[in-house]
């Protein structure tokens, strides 16, 4: 990528505000103290140390207490019973972990801002499953703190802060120490012909130094991770009619189609009919994951400065598809015509595939003081995305004797971010303005190939790139007007650009077998977006907030630019449209809190409303190729209220309970295209979600944790019309996970754990894990 940090510097330096000034999650107020005399709202979580991003409306902070009774197979774990949040995590290892805020959809991964150490690690190159935050850079036991706030109410954040902003801070020495964790893990999975177990599990550990008489400090880490997730999906047999074929037997009719199919529920999967039996469980994803991280710290009492370096190595291969048909002579079928009885069916789609990508982190901040009460800080990142090869076969067969394929590279892939922050704290009045940037870049080749595992002699196929930039200025203040009344106001002025976008396809007519390629007009537009809040400390210990904002999230580069092939081959350019408009958000949030002493109790109403929302259509084409289509809906909604109690030692010593409730109501108002979506649920949002953490201390030595999550059955499309328990809807979810951790030594913790204690069966589409057991063993100096 030619544009290089120099660049983005000069035009002032990254998106998202990396460093913004920490503040205290205190519980009460301080009435000598104006700063902290109207505490920000901070629940579920520690309270001793800092949040690092601003916490306007709903705030959470996780630490170690709550970490400690979580099963934590990935780094996303961390944060699975927070209020009225999820992660579309699907096995262990998964790289399409979507988070999701209240109201937003699981695939509408460009509505959450996601920061390692403040440096962005979301992936904004597009909007989907596939696009998910890059969890994977970091290691679970080197996560010390979860900060999570809930909508667009800082003026610091670019408006892909309209679901909410995640901030991770990975752990700094505090003297010379080292660290060692083991994990294993199995789940027994039996769902339709799949009867099987996957194993898995990782070595986590590192080393930490901090000068004692000097500014430096330093901390190496490494994780390996290896799991066998269970199947994502299902492969239907699709009905010929004049001809016949191999007499087979081994097909399984899925019961959950079947019912919905009488309930009246149309079924969201291909081929579409609910009698048309499955011959296969796509592969079982082998996941092999290595990561490392270099953080190096300086801070010598007046310029502190931070340098991250973190790699990560993913390789996803599905090199067993699980075929349940059987001939005559007992030999699999996987592929080709079969007949069944007296229908006779084409079975294809159990195709062979190995995705191998290199990616890494890298951030640097400074900060510094100047006059008596200014300081400045600066944070420039990359993240690059050096290596992303996809290898697929066309079809079972070609899998097995390396046949012919396709390969997607990606490249030059990545975005630059960074921040420039100043700021002045006087003793009533907190004044803070920054600059920030932003660019964003793909370029995706697809090849077609004789040996689907190699790429020599690779021929083109299509090409998609292009590139998005935002320049922004903001400014915030914050007035104690007295010690229980805080207000604040906020101004973002960001300018979007969208450039060098193009695709390159094969000719048709008399450029037949030529590289062809089209470019589009680049794109200009701007948005200026205020926010503002209102607190008061009330004398009884209550704390009452009101926060405003507006919010514009601008289309990514893969909505814009990036498409997919039929599965003839050809071209489907309306898999992306570059005329896309930004979403425009109007949001409010009013939050009550009391803390009684013995438990602390929360209230939250929220409110969204959001023009020209971007949203994925998916469906089947005349190939029962999964197709998706990016589109603006004119206008949606979204309202909720949130109740969440913390207890700590109550109501029996030793216990801690952190419980949260949420009611969501989230519905497309104005789609003209297609009307009948106006007035139904926006889908895979459910009415309501149900998620808490309850640990006991038996003794100094040994805990045990319950944590539950609930989620009732949502829409799985836009029109109401698929509500189902089966593959391809998204359904109820029900979870109870148990943890027991024993404190052997000082220095030696043993864990025990199982996530889905009762083996509930939940989809989101796809399908999420079974009962899985986790055992931990760890060691620190």
């Amino acid at each position: 990528m030619k544009t290089s940090f120099i660049a983005l510097a000069a035009c002032l330096a990254a998106t998202m505000p990396a460093t913004t000034m920490p503040a205290w999650a205190a519980e009460t107020p301080a009435a000598d103290d104006a700063a902290d005399a109207a505490p920000a709202i901070i629940v579920v979580g520690q309270t001793n140390a800092p949040i690092e991003i601003e916490p306007r409306g709903l705030a959470v902070s996780l630490g170690d207490e709550q970490f400690a009774a979580i099963n934590a197979m990935n780094t996303e774990d961390l944060m699975k019973y927070a209020p009225n949040f999820f992660v579309r995590k699907r096995y262990a290892g998964d790289s399409n972990g979507v988070p999701g805020f209240r109201g937003t959809h699981s695939t509408q991964s460009a509505r959450t801002l996601v920061m390692v150490d403040g440096f962005v690690v979301s992936n904004f190159l597009g909007n989907s499953f596939s696009f998910s935050p890059k969890w994977g850079v970091i290691g679970p036991a080197e996560v010390e703190q979860f900060d999570i706030v809930y909508g667009p109410y800082s003026s610091r954040y670019v408006g892909n802060s309209m679901g909410g902003i995640v901030n991770i801070t990975t752990r700094n020495p505090e003297d010379t120490e080292a660290f060692v964790k083991v994990q294993g893990m199995v789940q027994p999975y039996k769902q339709f012909g799949t009867d099987d177990a996957y194993w898995g599990g990782s070595i986590e550990g590192g080393v930490g130094l901090k000068q004692k008489d000097g500014p430096f400090s330093v901390r190496v880490t490494g994780r390996y991770f290896r799991n066998d997730g269970h199947p994502m999906s299902f492969l239907g047999l699709t009905p010929v009619t004049g001809a016949t074929g191999t007499v087979v037997t081994g097909a399984i009719v899925d019961p959950g189609h079947v019912r919905a199919a009488a309930e009246g529920t149309a079924i969201p999967s291909a081929p579409g009919s609910a009698t048309n039996p499955y011959f296969a469980a796509q592969s079982p994803a082998a996941i092999t994951q290595a990561q490392g991280k270099v953080k190096v710290g300086y801070d010598d009492g007046n310029l502190t400065g931070q340098f991250l370096f973190a790699y990560w190595h993913n390789e996803d291969k599905q090199l067993a598809p699980d075929c349940y048909l059987r001939d005559a002579a007992g030999n699999v079928v996987c592929e080709g015509r079969v007949t069944i009885g007296t229908q006779t069916y084409t079975a294809s789609g159990a195709n062979f595939s190995k995705t191998i990508r290199d990616e890494y982190l890298v951030g640097l901040k400074l900060a510094a003081p100047f006059g008596e009460s200014w300081n400045a800080r600066l944070a420039l990142s990359t993240y690059q995305i050096a290596k992303s090869d996809g290898f697929t076969s066309n079809g079972y067969i070609a899998g097995q004797n390396n046949g012919a394929g396709t390969l997607n590279e990606a490249g030059p892939t990545g975005w630059y971010t960074g921040d420039l922050t100043i700021e002045n704290k006087g003793e009533r009045n907190e004044l803070a303005f920054g600059l920030t940037a932003s660019l964003y870049q793909t370029d995706t080749l697809r090849t077609t190939t004789a040996n689907w595992q190699s790429k020599a002699g690779k021929t083109f196929a299509t090409q998609t790139f292009g590139k998005t930039r935002i320049l922004s200025a903001w400014a915030e203040d914050k007035l104690h007007a007295t010690d229980a009344l805080t207000f604040s106001l906020g101004l973002r002025f960001d300018d979007w650009r969208a450039f060098d976008g193009g695709l390159g396809r094969l000719g048709t007519g008399t450029q037949a077998g030529q590289q062809v390629f089209n470019r589009y007009a680049a794109r200009h537009e701007t948005a200026v977006n205020p926010t503002a809040s209102v607190q008061y400390a009330f004398a009884d210990g209550t704390l009452a907030q009101l926060s405003l904002a507006m919010a514009t999230r601008f289309p990514t580069v893969g909505e814009l630019f990036q498409g997919s092939l039929n599965g003839d081959g050809t071209f489907n350019v309306n898999s992306f449209d570059p005329n896309l408009k930004p979403e425009r958000s109007k949001d409010a949030n009013f939050l009550v809190s009391h803390d009684f002493g013995a438990f602390k109790l929360t209230g939250s109403a929220f409110y969204q409303r959001v023009r020209n929302t971007l949203f994925q259509f998916l469906g089947f084409n005349q190939n029962n190729v999964s197709t998706s289509n990016y589109k603006n809906i004119e206008l949606t909604r979204q309202f909720g209220f949130e109740a969440i109690a913390e207890t700590r030692d109550w109501p029996v010593e030793g216990i801690s309970i952190e419980a949260n409730a949420a009611y969501i109501d989230s519905k497309t108002l104005r789609n003209p295209s297609n009307t009948l979506a106006e007035g139904v649920q926006f889908p895979r949002i459910p009415k309501w979600r149900i998620n808490g953490n309850v640990r006991y201390d038996i003794t100094p030595a040994v805990q045990a944790s319950l944590g539950m999550r609930y989620a009732s059955r949502p829409n799985t499309d836009l029109f109401g019309l698929q509500r189902g328990d089966t593959f391809g809807f998204t359904s109820e979810l029900f979870a109870l996970d148990a943890k027991l951790n024993w404190n052997v030594t000082e220095q030696i913790r043993a864990s025990v754990g199982v996530d889905n204690l009762t083996n509930s069966r939940a989809w989101v589409f796809h399908p999420y894990p079974l009962r899985t057991v986790l055992v931990e063993l760890g060691w620190k100096m």
